[in-house]
């Protein structure tokens, strides 16, 4: 059912009901002018003076105010206006391409590397609520996590379930930018981008980024890059004699590979050190790459003044009729 709420053709009228309480006065006095009060000390040798009709009879000014009420709402001509949006949108497809390594459990970002990029993401799909947007994961290999769709509910079910340890540990960059690639390959949308995500240096995989960045460029993929991780040392997970201990080992990342991959497709490169500047990182990607929306509105009409002006006709009638059969003649 389409979405309706009532309006006025004709709201000019509604004006007239300004006279109501007027006219109310100007009822009640013309009825104490020919029905006026006989005062006596007694009214003991008259009997029963009054009847229910006597009492009822003022009520029918309420039929003739009533019928003077609808028919000014029937005048303002009352309307269903039935809206309905046709929303066209040119959207884009986006492929996020994650590092799920082990140096992503380092704590330089809440609650981790990962946890902060998943958080961060989530929050980014459902700002494109029109784009098809795809995950694929990468360590020391990359495999697709979840297809370009629409259904971004499963998508972000995807995302929760990316974890650390999936994958053969490692940090194949060029293997996860090739499969993100590979996902856009037949897209027919406009506008194509891969947000590659890292915080290492490429050093697993049989492709090289390259390679893979210049096979974006031939398809037409824009890859935005960006590196993940503190300046200087973070806590990174080490596997120890009492399980995971953390210690601090100094961050590289290969921002120079980066920077060369995200030039050669027209992308850019960012480096986030904390939480709040990855979100701002994506807050500024989700800016450049807008989706053209085209919203066109059609309204349609439903006349309802029909009603108010049978209801306005039945009242005068019942008011005529029952001033000229049952309460006729009343004193």
């Amino acid at each position: 059912m389409l979405p309706h709420h009532l309006t006025f053709a004709n709201p000019g009228f509604l004006a007239l009901l300004l006279l109501l309480p007027l006219l109310a006065v100007w009822q009640w006095r013309r009825y104490q002018q020919q029905y006026p009060e006989l005062k006596m000390s007694s009214l003991a040798a008259f009997g029963r003076t009054g009847t229910w009709k006597s009492a009822l009879r003022p009520f029918l000014s309420v039929f003739k105010l009533a019928a003077f009420t609808l028919l000014v709402i029937a005048l303002a001509r009352p309307q269903n206006k039935f809206a309905e949006e046709k929303i066209t949108a040119d959207g884009i497809d986006i492929v996020l391409s994650m590092d799920v390594s082990g140096s992503m459990l380092a704590r330089d970002f809440e609650p981790d590397r990962l946890g902060a990029a998943k958080q961060v993401a989530q929050e980014f799909i459902n700002t494109r609520k029109y784009d098809r947007i795809g995950l694929v994961v990468f360590a020391g290999e990359s495999f697709t996590q979840c297809p370009t769709t629409t259904d971004h509910a499963v998508l972000r079910t995807l995302l929760e379930q990316t974890q650390s340890g999936m994958l053969e540990d490692g940090t194949a960059i060029g293997m996860g930018l090739a499969t993100a690639v590979s996902r856009l390959q037949d897209s027919k949308a406009k506008s194509k981008v891969i947000i590659l995500l890292t915080d290492g240096v490429n050093n697993a995989g049989f492709i090289d980024p390259l390679t893979a960045a210049e096979t974006a460029l031939q398809t037409g993929v824009k890859v935005y890059t960006i590196g993940v991780g503190t300046r200087g040392y973070a806590p990174y997970p080490v596997q120890g004699f009492f399980g995971i201990q953390y210690q601090r080992m100094q961050v590289e990342i290969d921002e120079t590979l980066l920077q060369k991959i995200a030039q050669m497709t027209g992308g850019r490169y960012y480096r986030a050190t904390e939480n709040t500047s990855l979100r701002q990182i994506y807050d500024e990607i989700n800016q450049l790459e807008k989706t053209k929306i085209e919203v066109t509105t059609i309204s349609r009409f439903t006349e309802q003044f029909h009603l108010f002006a049978l209801l306005a006709a039945i009242c005068l009638a019942m008011e005529i009729l029952l001033r000229n059969t049952v309460f006729r003649g009343i004193n």
